[in-house]
């Protein structure tokens, strides 16, 4: 079986570790950046003069779509985000596998009612995303959710599309201590979370009130995106809060997992967050908001602590308690290294997909 997967160039690092664990189960792979199948007339926002053309009827596919196609001659065509190419794959005869990452409908809801709400250009823009979109899930032969919590929101829209969960993947091998980085101020939190969805990073204003109880603790922020401004004014009036911006990764990342005592994720909602795997196995414990798909990712009490949203109390207890208690400390953080390996290799990952794919 020959599989095209297009996909974004952020997400290439892992699209390729999934390609290469297809091998063994008969499946070979090409992938490549989505955005390539628009023409030299792209700017920004999902407004293409040329793919609206297409849309319209009025203009035949980019021509490196078609010759993808021809050359390659794909079984199947997978697809990680919701865009024109999705669209152009659902206009051919081969099965359409959607990966969706997050809710996407609550999303855009929240994009509109800040980010694509500014200007006319990001208001056309997000109008263009829900025709392509509209199109896009509806074609695909089946869709792939990333969680279980976001199939059954899936289900609910789409109750005779083939549905089947596909976790994101990790290797654990990549994930081992390094010299970590030395100007980091101890005990500390570390977060590690983008700025990208406005109902993710609200609620990391929690942490206010948390650092306000914990003065001694240092917490340090790695990440960014467009609604960043929406939570660090507040939260570099502490003291003990940092926010470090980007890091290289996977490098960086490792040497600040590395560094941490714990690993924080707060967030209004989330999927299936790579972070808490990959926090998982450098062993660290993990304290996270009980939203979305993060309990299918850490096991209450055993490989770390959830707590709910906005809940700024029991947040600092349950770090009082791990940074209190060394012991507590290692075996939540041995037990979530185990269990992620077992769920989430892979291996397991391309199994599962390999399987599923049978029955399309």
């Amino acid at each position: 079986m020959k599989l095209l997967i297009g996909g974004a160039k952020s997400k290439f690092f892992h699209l390729r570790e999934f390609g290469d664990a297809l091998g063994p189960y008969g499946i070979d792979y090409k992938l490549i950046p989505d955005m390539d199948m628009y023409s030299h007339l792209r700017n920004t926002a999902y407004w293409y003069p040329e793919s609206f053309l297409n849309y319209l009827g009025l203009a035949k596919a980019p021509k490196s779509f078609t010759e993808v196609i021809d050359e390659y001659k794909p079984d199947a065509i997978l697809t990680d985000t919701q865009t024109y190419f999705g669209y152009l794959a659902t206009k051919t005869k081969i099965p359409l596998l959607v990966h969706l990452r997050g809710d996407y409908w609550k999303e855009v809801q929240w994009g509109y009612e800040t980010f694509y709400n500014k200007s006319f250009k990001k208001r056309l823009g997000y109008w263009w995303r829900l025709k392509v979109c509209g199109k896009c899930f509806p074609g695909a032969a089946a869709i792939l959710p990333i969680c279980k919590y976001l199939a059954d929101i899936v289900r609910e829209r789409y109750p005779n599309k083939p549905i089947g969960v596909m976790y994101q993947g990790i290797r654990a091998d990549l994930w081992y201590p390094s010299n970590g980085m030395n100007h980091l101020k101890h005990p500390c939190v570390g977060l590690l979370q983008d700025a990208n969805v406005l109902g993710k990073t609200v609620e990391m204003l929690t942490l206010t009130k948390v650092m306000k109880a914990l003065p001694d603790i240092h917490f340090y922020w790695v990440g960014d995106g467009p609604y960043r401004d929406c939570v660090l004014p507040e939260l570099n009036k502490f003291e003990n809060f940092k926010w470090l911006g980007k890091l290289s990764y996977p490098e960086g990342v490792r040497d600040f997992l590395s560094e941490i005592d714990v690993y924080a994720l707060v967030s209004g909602i989330d999927m299936s967050p790579l972070t808490v795997l990959e926090a998982a196995l450098m062993e660290k414990p993990i304290i996270a908001t009980n939203v979305g798909g993060v309990p299918e990712l850490i096991i209450d009490g055993k490989t770390g602590f959830l707590v709910e949203k906005s809940d700024a109390a029991t947040l600092t207890e349950r770090l009082k308690s791990i940074l209190g208690d060394n012991n507590l400390s290692k075996q939540m953080g041995s037990s979530g290294r185990m269990f992620i390996k077992e769920n989430f290799g892979w291996d397991r990952i391309a199994r599962e997909f390999a399987s599923f794919v049978k029955t399309i």
